[in-house]
């Protein structure tokens, strides 16, 4: 980028432990060992309080894995925020385009290839598995742009979208929610669960903790357990997110 041509600024927030807010700029680049021709960023990692990793990765022509990602106890959850390509679970090809998305169990080798002309552009979200005794995830593929999507707590401009099955199979979900003008949370949310949430467009302004922030397009928000949350949209246009939640599963004590 060169010199800069103003005083150094952020908008970034990290507050270890407890909430985090990651604008695109800023963002450095990250070699990943079994990736090639990919622009990666790592967002979410349990450096700073996360449970989860979270990555951008934008795929080039000709890109993709050299290796697939695999590890033992790990599951992963892609989702496609432009372009297209296609991602092989154990051996099975997807095509994925813009808003189509995979879910992996556990263990399974999870690999990318980017065919086509133009740059594919991905989160990809590792978590390791919290498993329950007669029950197990399952793959799941889908478009979140194919999908319906329902009132959230009853509020015909707030509108959200479920991408993975509630059984007790699945530890996490993800979710999108969109705020329509004048739409917002019912209430100040304080959970047990942990979000990370990429804004898709728009702009709100979130409460985390006990600071209302200006957020929009491509910003990444993680926040901890009890840590109060909720937003407005504002603009004339939808705000959008997908975020993280984690599921189905107890307090391990």
């Amino acid at each position: 980028m060169g010199y800069p041509n103003d005083l150094l600024s952020t908008r970034a927030i990290i507050q270890h432990g407890r909430y985090a807010l990651i604008p695109p700029e800023g963002r450095v680049r990250n070699v990943l060992p079994n990736l090639q021709q990919c622009n990666v960023s790592i967002i979410a990692s349990p450096h700073y309080g996360p449970q989860f990793s979270m990555y951008t990765v934008e795929v080039l022509p000709g890109g993709g894995t050299v290796k697939p990602f695999q590890e033992e106890g790990i599951e992963t959850f892609i989702y496609c925020m432009n372009g297209q390509g296609k991602v092989t679970v154990q051996g099975e090809e997807y095509s994925v385009d813009e808003s189509g998305y995979v879910f992996a169990p556990e263990s399974l080798d999870v690999s990318l290839k980017n065919e086509s002309d133009g740059p594919w552009k991905l989160l990809l979200y590792k978590q390791r598995y919290r498993a329950v005794d007669g029950h197990e995830a399952r793959i799941v593929v889908a478009r979140l742009n194919d999908m319906p999507d329902e009132a959230y707590d009853g509020m015909d401009n707030v509108r959200i979208k479920n991408l993975l099955p509630s059984d007790l199979g699945f530890d996490v979900n993800f979710h999108t929610l969109s705020f329509y003008p004048g739409g917002c949370h019912p209430f100040i949310e304080t959970h047990v669960q942990e979000h990370g949430l990429y804004l898709l467009e728009g702009e709100g302004v979130y409460l985390i903790d006990d600071r209302w922030i200006p957020v929009k397009k491509e910003d990444f928000i993680w926040f901890g357990p009890y840590v109060p949350q909720a937003c407005y949209g504002v603009g004339r246009t939808p705000f959008t997110y997908i975020y993280t939640k984690d599921c189905n599963r107890d307090i391990k004590l």
